[in-house]
């Protein structure tokens, strides 16, 4: 084995190709992306260079920071509700339901694998206010609140919280598998010394099964955080970014601002903020994982 890592041929024949994909598939991409940031215009219309003009906009563009703002709340309530009550569900697989859970795990996780549009529209048909009412209006009206009746999804307040209701529904299964798949792996022997200790309840979860969770919880919140932070399907097929601009995260304005404005340049400028997001939010979660595990 040592030999042949020394072997520059063998690693150029076994690394080779993977690493020119990797290049050509993710590397380049990032390159000419980062590239347009220093540019206006569009294939058709052609490129100019404008130096650092698309960074200054961002400072004086209100929809950016709306976007920014609306992506960063929205990431921060749907990765914390999807992985808390995935990590709720996984307790109570774990020591509740154990084996006969095999059948809620199938239930809860069935909306993960289901399309995302047809999700959206499922939420769509129950919050519906015409051509007829939906299930929550027809409820409303049938138990005499009529002055509750409303275009739920025509009001950026009420629109954002069925967004992230729906979001936090579709993905808390998965989170619930991962975070039981830790579970099941924490030694038994371990447990029933905590339990002869007189760990029970709440104690035995907060003292020996979170610190023991943590590694994967971390893993979880990541996984969360990148992905609520990149919403774009769900949102384009339930509210399409409205009313206005409500509900428009900063994946949605960047598409918009490329592909139905022509402006490729500040799209890569807010694609390049996106990605800087991200990095950031990961740094921090590991940031603090670290702090927390050396105290």
């Amino acid at each position: 084995m040592e030999k042949t890592l020394r072997d520059w041929r063998a690693i150029l024949i076994f690394v080779g190709p993977a690493l020119l994909l990797y290049t050509l598939v993710l590397l380049v991409p990032i390159a000419w992306s980062l590239g347009y940031t220093f540019y206006e215009g569009s294939p058709i219309a052609g490129f100019k260079f404008v130096g650092f003009t698309n960074y200054l906009r961002l400072t004086e563009d209100p929809n950016f920071l709306k976007a920014l703002w609306f992506g960063t709340k929205y990431a921060l309530l749907v990765s914390t509700g999807q992985v808390l009550f995935g990590l709720l569900l996984a307790l109570l697989y774990a020591f509740y339901l154990k084996r006969s859970s095999a059948l809620v795990r199938t239930l809860v996780f069935l909306p993960v694998v289901l399309p995302t549009v047809a999700v959206a529209q499922l939420f769509v048909k129950i919050f519906a206010i015409a051509p007829q009412y939906g299930l929550v209006n027809s409820v409303l009206q049938s138990v005499g609140l009529e002055h509750a009746v409303q275009a739920f999804l025509g009001q950026g307040s009420s629109a954002f919280w069925i967004i992230a209701a729906m979001d936090i529904w579709k993905s808390m299964g998965f989170y619930a598998i991962l975070l039981y798949t830790g579970l099941v792996d924490i030694p038994e022997d371990t447990l029933e010394a905590a339990r002869l200790d007189g760990a029970q309840g709440w104690s035995l979860a907060r003292f020996v099964v979170l610190p023991l969770l943590a590694p994967i919880t971390i893993a979880s919140l990541i996984f969360s955080f990148n992905g609520t932070l990149k919403v774009f399907d769900s949102i384009l097929a339930l509210t399409g970014g409205g009313p206005g601009n409500a509900t428009t995260p900063l994946t949605l304005y960047m598409y918009k601002t490329s592909f139905t404005y022509g402006e490729y340049g500040y799209g890569s400028t807010l694609a390049l903020t996106l990605a800087i997001q991200c990095l950031l939010v990961t740094l921090l979660i590991f940031w603090r994982s670290r702090n927390r595990g050396a105290e």
